[in-house]
């Protein structure tokens, strides 16, 4: 489909599997952040959320030769003590507005096609996760359903704002006037 998307890598993954690191990666895809060992960062102090941070990008970053800048905590755990942390390494902290359950037990094809169908907007950020029942073969009708709605695809390093801009309750980003 000639889409490029972004994969919030865990550190841990990223060394058990390099080479799938590196094949995302060179495929023109966002290689981003989501922490070294996939704990809830809401619950850590700001200097371990920073070093965890800082060990997942090198391990990325020495794998694909490209910087890391993006960051999604686990869980979509996050606090201001989480995204000051992420924003004290150069990472934007990123959530999404559409979590597709994918990972639930007994979660059916129908459901999460019904959950994207229900929530796309005009820049939605669908969370989906690896090793999954449904995703993978899901994929091409959730492209279609979306591309049929009139959307592209873009990874979230295009989608972001990177400066002049706040937080808005909702967790997104609203460009400052």
């Amino acid at each position: 489909e000639n889409i490029k998307a972004t994969f919030f890598i865990v550190g841990q993954w990223a060394e058990k599997y390099p080479d799938a690191v590196k094949m995302i990666s060179e495929d023109g895809h966002d290689i981003a952040n989501h922490s070294y060992s996939h704990l809830r960062m809401g619950a850590l102090d700001k200097e371990s959320i920073k070093k965890d941070l800082a060990k997942c990008s090198s391990i990325l970053e020495g794998l694909t030769g490209r910087k890391v800048d993006l960051f999604r905590p686990p869980y979509g755990d996050y606090t201001n003590n989480v995204v000051a942390a992420a924003r004290e390494v150069g990472h934007y902290t990123i959530q999404w507005n559409i979590d597709s359950l994918d990972w639930k037990p007994g979660i059916t094809r129908e459901e999460i096609m019904n959950r994207i169908k229900k929530r796309l907007v005009p820049g939605s950020i669908i969370l989906f996760h690896n090793d999954t029942p449904h995703t993978a073969s899901l994929l091409p009708e959730i492209i279609a359903e979306i591309k049929n709605n009139g959307y592209s695809f873009v990874p979230v390093s295009q989608l972001i704002l990177r400066d002049n801009f706040y937080i808005n309750h909702e967790g997104k980003q609203i460009k400052k006037k």
